[in-house]
């Protein structure tokens, strides 16, 4: 992605967080709201050397409480997201499930280039 790419993607639809060690940032989460109905986690990202520490949980915990700001009495909404692979199981610990199964298929994506 380049820089470009970064900015934009910061500055849409959603919400970010981060996790800063002494002014360097070192963990970056944010999440897509089409402003209705879906949330779309896009990125949980913590630097290898800060992984364990529990900030991936603190900042997916942010999200989740910004997204629930979102709704009204008696609304609700989904949140989905496509897990780096092996990492599934710090998802499932946060109350998300995998997919595919008997609710949903399977998560899909796919790569464009230019």
């Amino acid at each position: 992605m380049s820089l470009r790419q970064a900015q934009q993607g910061l500055a849409g639809i959603g919400y970010n967080c981060a996790a800063q060690d002494k002014g360097r940032t070192v963990a970056i989460a944010r999440i897509l709201y089409d402003g209705s109905y879906i949330g779309y986690i896009s990125d949980v990202i913590v630097e290898p050397e800060y992984q364990g520490q529990g900030i991936g949980r603190h900042l997916v915990e942010d999200l989740l409480a910004w997204f629930k700001t979102q709704l009204e009495p008696g609304e609700y909404a989904q949140i989905t997201l496509s897990s780096t692979k092996g990492k599934e199981a710090f998802y499932k610990k946060l109350g998300f499930i995998e997919r595919p199964n008997n609710i949903c298929g399977a998560g899909m994506m796919m790569r464009i280039e230019k």
